[in-house]
């Protein structure tokens, strides 16, 4: 009974939608209880509330991106080169620009010297650069382009600089430079080019 009721209401929903359907109600002999939709004589009417149906939604289309104006497309970089994080591009130039190769450095000077670094396009904020001397670092990894050395020995030196990115890798490696150190000496305590040992400002070295 229940199953032919289902029946009846899945019948009437396809047909009628959202509109109100009648079926009629009776007892058959066997006292089992009857559903139809076509009157009889012993029948009740029983009138079926209305469906309210609400309509599945068709998902949108992703929105298009409108093309950037030409004021947007200014206001963007046109390289993540200096973004901090972003992919990396090599620089241009990477050298050390002073002391030149084959430098010496005069006894006046005491073993201190300025290495100047030049980088091209401009150092990023994430990057770093380490300074070497004889094959070990002298200069831990900063964001500098200007070291100090201070009492160097004398002798030969060889200066190399390294750019460091942000997870720690090499990505530029300087050509050698090459300095000549002058210091005082027991067997040779003044300055060969200022036996008078004057100061350096007074002699130019």
């Amino acid at each position: 009974m229940k199953r032919f009721l289902s029946c009846i209401l899945i019948s009437c929903f396809s047909l009628g939608g959202v509109d109100a359907a009648t079926v009629y109600r009776s007892v058959d002999a066997q006292g089992n209880t009857v559903f139809t939709d076509t009157p009889s004589q012993d029948s009740q009417r029983i009138k079926l509330k209305s469906l309210t149906v609400v309509p599945s939604q068709e998902p949108e289309p992703p929105a298009s991106k409108a093309p950037k104006t030409s004021a947007e497309k200014k206001a963007a970089p046109r390289s993540s080169r200096n973004v901090s994080g972003g992919p990396f591009m090599p620089y241009s130039t990477f050298r050390i620009a002073s002391p030149e190769d084959g430098y010496t450095l005069q006894t006046g000077y005491g073993g201190d010297i300025v290495i100047d670094i030049a980088v091209e396009p401009e150092l990023r904020k994430d990057h770093r650069i380490r300074l070497l001397m004889d094959g070990d670092v002298s200069q831990s990894a900063m964001h500098t382009q200007v070291f100090m050395l201070s009492n160097l020995n004398r002798g030969e030196h060889t200066l190399r600089a390294e750019l460091i990115d942000s997870q720690g890798q090499v990505r530029h490696r300087s050509d050698p430079v090459t300095l000549y150190v002058q210091r005082a000496s027991v067997n040779l305590p003044s300055n060969p080019n200022n036996p008078a040992g004057r100061p350096p400002d007074q002699t130019g070295n």
